[in-house]
């Protein structure tokens, strides 16, 4: 690149007019600097000489491509993006009981016009989005929060005891605690629509993907490293269920009669509400299948405020996948097992359990019947 100086190269340094800039006399590619030419300015026209390294000629416009885009840019208002603490200081979140009543609102409203009309096939699917557009929300207020945190740590890193540092430490947290409590609200209104939820088509609302969990608004949080240590144990909380674990199996089933069905149905409500009894701190560990009898042992737990562990598939491991998730369940050391009919893996997990010293709650019998009640009743006939 050190070379002669191209034909071509001279011809453009000849027609371009020399530079004023001190460090590239001669020949830089920018035109030279008018004395007395730029006295007249505007804002927009001193954000583009930043932007662009020169200044225009007197007689020279803005470039309209460039105006577009400022003025785009500027209507767009990307600053909501990152939210700043003078925007939500000096406000306060929404009382509990009126986002209740909104939240309810909203859900009579809708799902009272979709009733007895072709669009009332869909209810269960709106119903399903509308609590997860409450999630959605939570999920990136929490994940703003995270962001903020790791913005709290490097202010802690860097804390000289300086009055600015000071003051940008505090406007984080303060921020933090902000978005949290925002985080808070839209939780509750999930929750709340996750009631209505299971009221209306009898299921347990479960995310597509994550966890569901709600955090809470604890006492006030006076410094860094106190913010940072409470929301790590409020998280851990959240995600770690509290008490005694009781894995429930079963797989998808079919009745000849609805009078079939309804004994099953009275047969499993009776046997987790025996094993609640017996286990007041329990919490409900299952495999999380929406399609099967699981899905009534999640919306018996979630109609009784009793904590839920779900273990899905890892479709990665194939065939082994069902075994390692019976694994995963005893690994947790669960007080009982709750065995309803199933396939193969279900019948692999009581014998697994059997020979870790689990007891075992054996339901594997005609519509949920022990199957111990079915021998016997075998053995009177044959006699």
């Amino acid at each position: 690149m050190g070379g002669r100086e191209t034909p071509a190269t001279a011809k453009i340094r000849a027609e371009l007019p020399l530079c004023g800039c001190p460090h590239h006399p001669g020949f830089c590619g920018f035109p030279p600097l008018r004395s007395g030419a730029g006295a007249s300015y505007s804002a927009a026209q001193e954000v583009r000489i930043r932007r662009i390294g020169r200044r225009p000629r007197s007689d020279e416009g803005l470039d309209p491509m460039t105006t577009s885009l400022a003025a785009a840019l500027s209507a767009l208002e990307l600053g909501h993006l990152e939210p700043r603490s003078e925007d939500v200081s000096g406000m306060c979140p929404p009382s509990t009981e009126a986002l209740e009543q909104t939240t309810t609102a909203i859900w009579s409203d809708l799902f009272a016009t979709l009733q007895n009309t072709s669009l009332e096939r869909d209810i269960e699917e709106m119903g399903w989005g509308l609590v997860n557009l409450f999630h959605r929300a939570a999920a990136k207020k929490h994940a703003t929060i995270d962001r903020l945190t790791d913005e709290i740590r490097l202010f802690l890193a860097e804390q000289d005891g300086s009055e600015i540092n000071t003051a940008n430490l505090e406007d984080k947290i303060d921020l933090a605690k902000k978005i949290e409590e925002a985080a808070t609200c839209y939780e509750h209104m999930r929750d709340t629509a996750a009631a209505h939820y299971i009221r209306e088509t009898g299921r347990s609302w479960i995310p597509s993907t994550g966890n569901r969990i709600s955090l809470g608004v604890t006492s006030a949080i006076v410094d860094g490293r106190a913010f940072l240590q409470a929301r790590r144990e409020r998280v851990r909380d959240a995600n770690t269920a509290q008490g005694t674990p009781v894995v429930f199996a079963g797989g998808r089933l079919t009745f000849q009669t609805d009078e079939d069905m309804k004994a099953f149905g009275d047969n499993l409500l009776r046997t987790l509400n025996a094993v609640r009894e017996r286990v007041g701190d329990m919490y409900l560990v299952h495999g999380g299948d929406m399609k099967g009898i699981e899905r009534i042992a999640a919306s018996w737990a979630e109609q009784n405020g009793i904590q839920q562990v779900r273990f899905g598939l890892d479709r990665k491991l194939g065939d082994r996948a069902g075994f390692r998730r019976n694994e995963q369940m005893l690994s947790l050391k669960p007080r009982y097992v709750i065995a309803f009919q199933g396939n193969g893996v279900t019948e692999r997990l009581v014998i697994d359990a059997k020979k870790a010293g689990i007891r075992v709650v054996d339901r594997r019998g005609p519509l949920g019947t022990p199957p111990a009640a079915q021998n016997a009743q075998s053995d009177r006939k044959v006699t």
